[in-house]
């Protein structure tokens, strides 16, 4: 029977690719559905003309389009910080939350419009 040592039983690291590769692949497909679903959220006041409507749907709507025009600066940022970091093992952890806070403002959008209030 054979020993193993502690270099065997530690698990080794994730590239420092991983995350930003993940982000890359969620981004290809959050932005342009956030964008599509976020452009087809204006139709939302059809019922109600956009002087008749709840202020609740007036404010979600509000949101989705300035998350829509400043959150892409945000998300771009963050997705340059992630691939730009170095590519050393104490980095890793930004590196991650990089990536993830490249998601965030696609994934709000989406949120938002799956979720906006009634009429």
């Amino acid at each position: 029977m054979t020993s193993t040592t502690a270099d065997e039983i530690t698990p080794r690291p994730a590239p420092f690719w991983t995350a930003p590769v993940i982000a890359t692949v969620l981004l290809a497909v959050l932005w342009p559905a956030a964008l599509f679903f976020g452009g087809l959220s204006a139709m939302a006041t059809d019922a109600c003309g956009p002087d008749d409507c709840s202020s609740g749907l007036m404010t979600s709507l509000s949101v989705i389009y300035g998350t829509l025009s400043y959150g892409g600066l945000f998300s771009a940022a963050a997705y340059v910080a992630a691939w730009a970091l170095p590519r050393e093992r104490r980095w890793s952890a930004l590196r991650s939350w990089t990536a993830i806070a490249a998601l965030l403002p696609p994934g709000l959008v989406l949120l938002l419009v799956f979720t906006l209030p009634a009429p």
